[in-house]
């Protein structure tokens, strides 16, 4: 289902062929109006229904979010599926250096929803760990176009980058605040082709032995880095997770094979989930669990190969697997209204199972 409420791009407004509402986009308490009766009536009408948020913007994403997350059986993919694949990959990446998760420091190219979203679920996870929220959230610093996001910026600041602006003092420059905070992973959500260029990683390859790096915007075109860069820049040190698709790359003779941390990872197996055991609500441990579903199916082989996570032919088999797990939680939490006495089995009738009929033959 699409919501048009009109647009603000002048050249579809005066476009004769634009099918959408030829009107500037509303917004306030009209716009939050209208969405609520949607919402409320696709709940009316289709009891138990599972809605996705899908594609909207900075300025009404995380309110919608926020404000329907225990109201609704809902989710946000550009938020919280990004966040689960991203911090899936971060799980096979600590599994590789052996080191502990609350080990790592976090810089993100770019503070959209992806990129909140993804340290709001980094936070929840080290907060699982023992560490404390003020704590945690300081693990993770936000980049944005006018540079590293700090408390002398409050002023100007969009409300959810409020909670990552830390003391520290301006910074203009990504390969400077790499030299200056020293992380241990860069996460590119930034649509910026080449934020991450030669100086970056050759700074992130001095300050660690196996640097995290993840160029997560796609299309390839609006990538950080390129798999190819990352890998020969680094000589093949680097623990690499993409957006966008990239080819194998050799380096000194070894192959190493590039993850995309694609979303089709976790939304299918938590949706299916949610829908098996019938959910209330999905809620961060649930997008947690889901990560560590997916980084536990990453073989011994493949991360040997430099891919952090299981090969996409093994889509449908980590589909179920997190979906199962969904449902056990959900029964745990109390939040599941079916009591399924064998979650697997549920999960493996409700899959969809692509079948090619043969058509019978018919006499002439």
């Amino acid at each position: 289902m699409t919501i048009d409420v009109g647009t603000n791009t002048e050249s579809l407004l005066a476009d004769e062929f634009y099918t959408g509402l030829k009107q500037p986009r509303v917004r306030g308490a009209e716009y939050e109006a209208f969405v609520e009766e949607v919402l409320m009536g696709l709940v009316d009408k289709y009891p138990g229904v599972l809605i996705q948020f899908e594609d909207f913007g900075n300025t009404t994403a995380f309110g919608l979010l926020e404000k329907y997350r225990n109201r609704i059986c809902t989710f946000n993919d550009d938020i919280q599926g990004t966040a689960a694949v991203s911090l899936a990959g971060i799980f096979s990446a600590v599994r590789v250096k052996g080191t502990s998760f609350k080990d790592e420091l976090f810089l993100f190219g770019g503070a959209g929803e992806a990129g909140t979203g993804i340290a709001d679920l980094i936070v929840a996870q080290l907060v699982a760990e023992g560490m404390s929220k003020e704590e945690a959230m300081k693990r993770c610093w936000l980049y944005d176009s006018k540079g590293l996001v700090v408390k002398s910026r409050l002023a100007q600041l969009q409300h959810h980058k409020i909670p990552y602006a830390h003391e520290h003092e301006e910074v203009r420059d990504f390969a400077d605040c790499v030299r200056k905070l020293k992380p241990t992973a860069i996460i590119g959500v930034s649509t910026v082709a080449k934020m991450f260029n030669k100086e970056v990683v050759d700074e992130m390859s001095k300050l660690n032995e196996r640097p995290i790096i993840f160029p997560l915007s796609n299309p390839t075109s609006k990538a950080e880095c390129t798999a190819e860069e990352a890998f020969t820049w680094t000589k093949g040190k680097v623990l690499f997770a993409s957006g966008s698709p990239f080819d194998p790359v050799t380096v000194e003779g070894k192959v190493h094979v590039p993850g995309q941390g694609n979303n089709a990872y976790i939304f299918p197996g938590v949706g299916l989930g949610a829908v098996v055991c019938g959910l209330k609500h999905i809620t961060d441990d649930m997008l947690r669990i889901a990560a560590r579903a997916l980084a536990d199916m990453a073989t011994e082989e493949d991360l040997s190969s430099s891919c952090l996570y299981p090969a996409l032919s093994r889509i449908r088999q980590v589909s179920a697997n997190i979906a199962v797990q969904i449902c056990q939680e959900g029964k745990k939490v109390g939040l599941a209204t079916k009591d399924l006495s064998d979650p697997a089995a549920a999960v493996a009738a409700a899959m969809y199972q692509p079948k090619i009929l043969s058509r019978p033959s018919q006499g002439l």
